[in-house]
């Protein structure tokens, strides 16, 4: 199995990241930014960690609505991770692509 790739997202600067860095702190790499999540465009640290990711790496969020907040982002995010061949887990929805039970 390959690594296991956090990233985490807040709107705004004045929100803070540590609820979601303490839920992904046993990953291998952690991902973060302070963006809005209306549109993947712009959001640097996201491009970074869907450009850094490998075959059998496991890409791990929080919830989904810090990975995107439309399903044409969402779509577009999961296309690039099934082309590169990385699962996807999202903690607090029990979405979990790495096994048959998963949804």
């Amino acid at each position: 199995m390959g690594m296991k790739i956090g990233y985490a997202r807040v709107s705004s600067a004045g929100q803070k990241l540590d609820l979601q860095l303490d839920r992904l702190a046993a990953r291998d790499r952690i991902f973060r930014e302070k963006a809005s999540g209306r549109s993947a465009k712009g959001r640097l640290e996201l491009q970074n960690a869907l450009d850094f990711v490998r075959d059998e790496d496991v890409f791990v969020v929080t919830t989904l609505d810090r990975l995107a907040r439309s399903v044409v982002d969402l779509a577009g995010i999961v296309q690039t991770l099934e082309r590169k061949k990385v699962n996807l887990v999202v903690l607090d929805q029990g979405i979990e692509t790495t096994t048959m039970y998963g949804l």
